[in-house]
């Protein structure tokens, strides 16, 4: 007897003959309806992203596809998609952040933003956004980041009497530039749902990330500007020594141009360039005299996340796959097509909805169990799928640091306790309105996303 002969002999049983009884005259797509509202009440109340996909959707399969076809393809799904090459890149970029975070190298980086910036109005909280994408080149972890400068720059600002809620917000708003530069984990998986070009999502997100990085910049020094008590003048460091400081950031700076000109470059896949980032890091960090304990912890870190993120990815495939079945992708591709409505005008619409739902998921989340109805729309409507896919990265960013789920806020809060979370929250407001303004810009013109990808195209 088979394992799924087992399982329908002791549990499958109880459930094909009343989900036959329940859901046998129903339409697929009405089956995929109540499945769909099941799967965001689980959600809602807490129940685990990849543990309520998967249990939602294996059920759902079995309702329309009956026992032994639904628990196959249940079962085959998680290990064929996981299986893949592409997915590979994950571990490779989320353990180059590690093994940057335990070799040091972040603080290197933030002292040589801190001295060039020193002159800037704000000049603490801009080189702490300057650092925070520094970081996220070598990082791809939002959480991750957010955490470190949590550790590194607060202390610093607050020590020269910045207004707490800036600093907090400067780093909660700073680490979800991770999203964006690449190397970034979530454009990856972006990539992998949608089935597109990894090294031309990575490359699309390299100019959107520096502009956001810039436009974070100017809304400080505008805001200390108009209000100079948010943040006194600190010392202002000579030129010898700003240039001094700049070895310390070559590390970061050579994994930058690996990754970049590799991808760019065609000569190495997003992972192979990821495992060469990977290496060079390990490198100096080794020659930088990290001990056994921190590659340990770097190591056992980076494995929990991919476990972690690949749980996700598995359990949602499976729901993925039932959403298949019962046609909602098609049915939302039909209706958003029959809209009498600009196109851009429906692009809104979705993204303002990325927003509310993303005030409760986290973004993988978000964007594992949307995508495989949302995207045939945008492709029905004639968007590019590269620049989609950096327009709601970027809403993801959005949603890390929105209440009442701003993860972002949270780690903040969960490093700096002595900041009330309702301070991170007020901290954060400004760049909420600069992130919107930032995705209007991409909307508008769209060749800021598209530009990189293309040349890339044309130089193959």
């Amino acid at each position: 007897m088979t394992l799924s002969e087992s399982l329908y002999v002791y549990f499958g049983q109880y459930v094909e003959a009343p989900f036959v009884v329940l859901f046998g005259d129903m339409e697929p797509f009405t089956v995929g309806l109540i499945f769909s509202a099941v799967m965001v009440f689980l959600v809602f109340i807490g129940v685990r992203v990849f543990l309520a996909a998967a249990v939602v959707g294996l059920l759902g399969l079995v309702a329309l596809i009956g026992w032994e076809a639904g628990t196959g393809m249940a079962g085959t799904v998680p290990h064929s998609k996981i299986s893949s090459f592409t997915l590979s890149v994950l571990p490779m970029f989320i353990l180059i952040g590690y093994l940057a975070f335990h070799a040091g190298l972040t603080q290197a980086v933030f002292d040589a933003a801190r001295k060039w910036c020193s002159q800037a109005p704000g000049g603490l909280a801009i080189a702490t956004v300057f650092a925070t994408a520094g970081f996220a080149a070598v990082s791809g972890a939002s959480t991750a980041t957010a955490a470190v400068f949590s550790r590194v720059a607060i202390p610093e600002m607050l020590r020269h009497g910045y207004d707490r809620r800036l600093a907090a917000g400067v780093v909660a708003a700073g680490g979800t530039l991770a999203s964006l530069i690449p190397p970034s984990a979530i454009l990856v998986i972006y990539a992998i749902i949608v089935e597109e070009s990894v090294g031309q999502l990575l490359l699309a997100g390299f100019i959107p990330g520096i502009i956001s990085a810039v436009i974070y910049a100017a809304l400080i020094s505008a805001r200390v500007i108009w209000n100079p008590k948010l943040a006194p003048p600190t010392q202002r460091y000579p030129w010898g020594e700003r240039f001094r400081a700049l070895p310390g950031t070559a590390p970061i700076i050579a994994v930058i141009v690996i990754i970049f000109t590799a991808i760019y470059g065609g000569w190495a896949t997003p992972t192979e360039a990821g495992a060469l980032g990977a290496f060079v890091v390990l490198v100096i960090a080794l020659l930088k005299g990290m001990k056994y304990s921190s590659l340990k912890n770097a190591l056992f870190e980076t494995a929990k996340l991919t476990a972690m993120i690949f749980s996700i990815i598995w359990g949602v495939l499976i729901f993925v796959r039932f959403l298949g079945f019962a046609g909602l992708p098609d049915a939302f591709a039909a209706f958003v097509g029959s809209l009498d409505m600009p196109p851009v005008l429906i692009v809104i619409m979705i993204l303002l909805g990325y927003m509310i739902l993303g005030m409760f998921m986290d973004a993988i989340g978000m964007l594992l169990l949307t995508l495989p109805v949302v995207y045939p729309a945008i492709v029905g409507l004639g968007y590019d799928p590269i620049w989609f896919g950096i327009i709601v990265v970027k809403m993801a960013e959005i949603c890390l640091v929105t209440p009442p789920i701003g993860l972002n806020c949270f780690v903040v809060n969960g490093v700096r306790p002595d900041i009330p979370l309702n301070d991170v929250f007020r901290g954060i407001g400004p760049f909420f309105v600069a992130d919107v303004a930032t995705v209007g810009l991409f909307i508008a013109v769209p060749e800021i996303v598209t530009f990189l990808p293309k040349l890339m195209l044309q130089n193959l």
